[in-house]
């Protein structure tokens, strides 16, 4: 193989799919980037069994050839390399030379037989979205996966896509996020997405509603591509949790509040709060104000703020963390807060529509003497 390529290009190429190679692993070519000659271009690849993400940049190629080569190694070696233009070259022996102005490296690559294939998705049931809805779709429920091993489905957001909406929705037994979004489809389905899966698309997306992203799902895979990149990954398999019964129903109060100072509020409170001190957040809703409270071992903080809140005062228990979790991840200056008896969650909505709901359950409050 030899080539010659961009080295901000590669650069930037090595970085993205290096997201996707294992740390360590009794494979080493699972520690290793796959490069791959093609017509005028590179193939690079990262994959850990797991996940995958591959791209393709410019190269002039002179020998056909592909190789595998430490991420760690290669990486860095490209970061530290003078000039605009790098040049590759992998003899049989699999000796791969690295040059660059007056810089030359030398490393002894893997054999490229050693890297496993990439699950091939071959499906008509494709769908593209904008990458600015999907990005904020991702961010806006992703704090509430779970990272407890103990209830996989739990660890990734289920994506349903309907007719004429699709809706990511994410639970860890003590909250809920919910984001919906209307579009056109001619099928209807659902897949649950691993965390890990998301945030690697979380940091290839875009805030742009012009650009797109497409998704393709089958029973045991799915593929995005985003940019240039493919990612493809292992689906998490199970049935998820009936979301829709943990959402209360009925005549609430309904209160409207400034996310900012529920923001503010909370870190305020967060202040005498670790993992090693814990305590709730008691938060007293009525007389068009909430009153925040705090007591721990190493002291205690109270704080108000003025809501449209009714008369009838309803206190409820927070977790602190969970509570900046949810207000962080809202996009707009207001939401309404739809509160029931001290013992319902709480649901967390936009000031119109529902096109997302977060869902916080209440903490048992001790008597204060």
């Amino acid at each position: 193989m030899k080539i010659k390529c961009n080295r901000e290009l590669l650069s930037d190429a090595i970085s993205k799919v290096s997201r996707a190679v294992s740390l360590r692993s009794t494979i080493a070519a699972l520690e290793g980037i796959y490069f791959r000659t093609e017509e005028s271009s590179l193939y690079i690849c990262g994959y850990n069994l797991e996940l995958g993400i591959s791209t393709k940049i410019l190269a002039n190629v002179y020998e056909e050839g592909c190789v595998v080569l430490s991420s760690r190694l290669f990486c860095e070696i490209v970061r530290k390399m003078p000039g605009d233009e790098l040049e590759i070259t992998c003899n049989e022996n699999l000796i791969t030379t690295i040059r660059s102005s007056e810089s030359e490296y030398s490393i002894i690559g893997i054999s490229p037989s050693d890297f496993p294939e990439l699950p091939v998705i071959e499906s008509e049931r494709r769908i593209s979205l904008s990458q600015g809805m999907l990005k904020s779709m991702i961010a806006q429920t992703l704090f509430a996966v779970s990272d407890n091993d103990s209830r996989p489905v739990c660890t990734g957001s289920l994506f349903e896509i309907s007719e004429d909406k699709i809706r990511v929705v994410s639970v860890d037994g003590f909250r809920l996020a919910m984001r919906t979004e209307p579009i056109t489809s001619t099928f209807s389905t659902s897949f649950i997405v691993p965390k890990k899966t998301l945030e690697e698309i979380l940091r290839l997306l875009e805030d742009d509603e012009e650009k797109r992203t497409e998704i393709c799902a089958t029973r045991r895979h799915i593929e995005f591509i985003v940019n240039g990149c493919v990612i493809i990954s292992r689906l998490i398999e199970g049935e998820f949790l009936d979301y829709n019964n943990a959402i209360p129903t009925g005549n609430n109060t309904e209160i409207k509040v400034s996310t900012r100072r529920m923001i503010e509020a909370s870190e305020r409170m967060g202040l005498l709060i670790s993992d090693a001190i814990k305590s709730p957040v008691r938060c007293v809703f009525g007389n068009d104000e909430i009153s925040f409270s705090c007591r721990t071992a190493i002291g205690s903080a109270t704080d108000r703020m003025p809501a449209e809140a009714p008369n009838e005062p309803v206190e409820i228990g927070f977790n602190n963390r969970y509570l900046m979790d949810a207000f962080r991840a809202v996009s707009s200056d207001e939401v309404r807060l739809i509160i029931g008896s001290p013992v319902n969650p709480v649901k967390v909505l936009p000031p119109e529509g529902e096109n997302f709901l977060f869902l916080l359950l209440p903490v048992r409050l001790q008597k204060v003497d």
